[in-house]
């Protein structure tokens, strides 16, 4: 929505009863085992922060049609990291903060 990052949760579900009482988040995507990593692994993490605007919650479920009653929760990104293997012998770590330039570490 809007070009951010939106989480929805169940109702009371323990990933959102964490949120509620610590913010912080690492969300993880890789493609599993018997892939070949083509895009690489990505963490992003930062703080979540539960809406219950009526108007915004009605705008969320407008676009992503959610099962309801939910939880909808905000983020704000701290720090995004992909991890992919280059030409099968270098391990490459691209890390994005805010407002700073996107950091590449190149290992073997």
């Amino acid at each position: 929505m809007n070009g951010e990052l939106w989480l929805g949760m169940m109702p009371d579900s323990l990933k959102a009863l964490d949120l509620r009482r610590d913010p912080r988040f690492a969300l993880q995507a890789n493609p599993g085992e018997g892939t070949g990593m083509g895009g690489g692994d990505v963490r992003i993490s930062g703080r979540a922060f539960e809406v219950e605007d009526v108007e915004t919650k009605a705008g969320y479920v407008e676009e992503v049609e959610p099962p309801e009653p939910f939880h909808l929760f905000r983020t704000e990104l701290t720090e995004v990291v992909r991890t992919y293997v280059e030409d099968d012998k270098y391990l490459v770590v691209q890390i994005w903060t805010p407002g700073e330039p996107l950091r590449t570490i190149k290992r073997t």
